[in-house]
């Protein structure tokens, strides 16, 4: 029994010792392209040629994305049929984040749950994954690559939204978005509505409404991106789902914008009129942002910020499956597997809800 205690005591230092590192790294991967630019100013590299150089790479990462598009768009127009399918982009964005940087790690995580093969590629309605009019996948924006030439956020914003607009450039595709922490929904929703040409409901489903002003001074925070969202006008109506942590700025902030708060407190009372919304008539369309943590952590342990007393699984599927409205884009973001389980809980649940948003989109 001694020897069993100590092997445990040994383990259980081990594994903190691994979370300890891990998170050092991470902070250090979020530091990267600041230390690069940092070193070239030193190093009196002229502005002109690092400038030069960032555009080569951002060309490059665009083109990447807009090949990738081309080709599943000819794919899915050949097999014909398709009025509408969702394509994944992934932005593996996470030094937004105001507490951990782990859903960096997340969109690669995703689709290993989605094609794992321990389950079917059958949504819950019966459509097939494995048809490319279903769901499509065009790869990643080179986000850590883009920031390690030093390029700030503003710029690293807009290659976001560009990324998102060559998705939408090849007709049927529609861009589902795998994160990264929240911050991304603001340039997504931006290229979404540009693209469309005018401003789309929004269902936002959350723990937070992550709408502060400018979180710790980072207006692209990822507490900030619906604040960005409805300044810019991109959003008609706002419903915002699961809340349980808000704050006095919250509140202020969501009365400023006219966000409908649709708090956890009242949610059996709120419940029916939720699994019966008809959102987009008379606009361009319905965003659905889904903020994994707006589950109960029983059902998604890995995410940065556990919050209890969320929405059940079921609960969300029962809201999307019974939404009526034109789904032009979604985005599932903040899945953070350096916090999930070790047979990979949370990523199974993110992939499930990619593949239920996929029926949804897809027509």
């Amino acid at each position: 029994m001694n020897i069993l205690l100590v092997l445990i005591l040994l383990a259980s230092k081990l594994k903190i010792l691994i979370v300890m590192l891990f998170n050092t790294e991470m902070s250090n991967v979020g530091r990267r392209g600041i230390h690069l630019l940092r070193r070239l100013n030193a190093a009196n590299v002229s502005t002109a040629l690092l400038e030069k150089g960032q555009d080569r790479v951002i060309e490059a990462s665009l083109t990447l994305i807009r090949e990738r598009a081309k080709l599943k768009g000819e794919l899915v127009r050949a097999l014909g049929g398709a009025v509408a399918c969702p394509s994944l982009l992934g932005v593996p964005l996470g030094h937004n984040s105001s507490f951990l940087q782990g859903p960096a790690f997340a969109p690669p995580r995703i689709r290993e749950a989605i094609w794992c093969g321990s389950t079917n590629s059958t949504t819950e309605e019966g459509k097939q994954l494995q048809d490319p009019r279903v769901l499509t996948d065009v790869g990643d924006v080179p986000i850590q690559e883009i920031r390690d030439c030093g390029v700030d956020d503003d710029r690293l914003m807009k290659v976001i939204s560009e990324s998102v607009k060559l998705v939408m450039e090849e007709d049927p595709l529609r861009p589902l978005v795998l994160g990264g922490d929240h911050s991304i929904s603001f340039p997504v929703v931006r290229a979404v509505s540009e693209k469309l040409g005018g401003p789309v409901d929004i269902l936002h489903l959350d723990a937070h409404p992550d709408n502060y002003h400018a979180f710790e001074g980072n207006k692209y925070s990822h507490a900030s991106s619906f604040a960005r969202i409805m300044e810019g006008g991109y959003a008609r109506r706002l419903l915002q789902v699961g809340i349980r942590s808000i704050t006095t700025e919250g509140r202020e902030q969501a009365k400023k914008f006219g966000a409908e708060l649709y708090e956890m407190r009242t949610f059996s009372r709120d419940r029916q009129l939720l699994e019966n919304l008809k959102l987009g008539e008379g606009i361009k369309g319905v965003y659905i942002s889904i903020d994994v943590d707006c589950l109960d952590p029983a059902f998604a342990p890995g995410v940065s910020h556990i919050e209890p007393g969320g929405l059940s699984f079921r609960d969300v599927l029962n809201i999307l499956h019974n939404l009526q409205g034109d789904v032009v884009a979604a985005d599932v973001v903040e899945f953070n597997p350096q916090r999930d389980t070790v047979d990979g809980m949370t990523a199974m649940v993110a992939a499930k809800l990619v593949r239920e948003l996929s029926a949804k989109i897809a027509k």
